[in-house]
């Protein structure tokens, strides 16, 4: 599998490198451990009709959310609240998971057209594309980098897709074994970040709410036990700071916040985040001691009139 157009740049291999270093300490997070100032605004307007479902910020106050309506992403100045339209996609693609890579580069989740994209957050420019799987039975859902690649999930396959991140190398196909089953007909693989160590990844199995730890080498996948919650139900976007992990649980309007034991086999709840403004969030990235989010408001209209936003709660 390769892209039909131009591949990413050599320092995005550095990028990769920086990635892994940074994952073994306090988590990918830590990039955007700026200060918020408390005039900056809580909540943020997307266009009428976005249809937003991720979100990603770098090592700048700017947020980037995507669109399943056609593609788009749209960037907002956390100062400020204000936007605009970065990249302008195209219609029949999605955004659904995006991550923002050091040197610039997006990576988009291209949901039920199988794809992954990248695109410049400078230019707006689209980079490469790339086919991961048949369309016909395919959500590619999240993304994480890790190391040389970067770690999409599908939801309706039971098989995690590396893409890489340096100048060549072909996509790797990661199926997923040991404790895992795949439920047809449902969302099975949602959210996904890199364990505490840098060595391998967390999946959460939305339906019917489970965390694994997946061996980034051989896919085996071992289920995680939960303590103080009998499940994560509705289990979206996943966020890791150091070894406490954020899990949105979209229909049910709240996060989770977990501790994980040191070798990723337990996980114990903290506490949980909800808000009168949450109206079905999906994804949360990490911007000082502020957690960003958007509200997908999957339980109304989804029509190009449609209002839709972002919110942001302590971390």
């Amino acid at each position: 599998m390769s892209p039909n157009q131009a591949r990413p740049s050599r320092r995005t291999v550095l990028g990769g490198a920086a990635a892994l270093t940074l994952a073994a300490g306090a988590g990918t997070a830590s990039a955007a451990a700026g200060t918020v100032k408390s005039a900056w605004p809580t909540e943020f307007p997307l266009p009428d009709g976005w249809l937003p479902e991720g979100i990603t910020i770098g090592r700048k106050p700017y947020a980037y959310m995507g669109s399943r309506a056609n593609g788009a992403v749209y960037r907002t100045d956390l100062r400020t609240g204000k936007g605009g339209v970065l990249f302008e996609g195209a219609t029949g693609t999605a955004s659904i998971g995006l991550k923002l890579d050091h040197d610039g580069l997006l990576y988009l989740a291209g949901g039920a057209g199988g794809t992954a994209r990248i695109v410049d957050s400078r230019s707006g420019k689209l980079k490469a594309t790339y086919q991961l799987t048949d369309p016909a039975a395919t959500f590619i859902n999240d993304v994480i980098l890790l190391g040389d690649r970067a770690w999409f999930t599908d939801s309706r396959g039971a098989t995690l897709y590396g893409v890489p991140r340096g100048r060549g190398g072909e996509v790797r196909s990661l199926p997923l074994g040991g404790d895992w089953t795949q439920t047809p007909n449902v969302n099975n693989a949602n959210g996904i970040v890199e364990t505490p160590d840098g060595r391998g990844l967390i999946v959460v199995k939305s339906t019917p709410g489970e965390l694994y730890h997946v061996n980034i080498k051989t896919g085996e996948a071992k289920k995680i036990t939960l303590n103080g919650q009998a499940d994560v139900a509705n289990g979206d976007g996943l966020l890791r700071i150091g070894r406490t992990l954020y899990v949105v649980q979209n229909r049910l309007n709240l996060i989770s916040v977990w501790d994980l034991d040191a070798k990723v086999t337990t996980a114990t709840l903290k506490r949980t985040i909800t808000d009168p403004r949450f109206d079905v969030p999906t994804t949360a990235a990490r911007w000082g001691d502020r957690l960003y989010l958007v509200n997908a408001r999957f339980t109304s209209p989804q029509t190009p009139e449609t209002t839709f936003n972002g919110v942001a709660v302590p971390a």
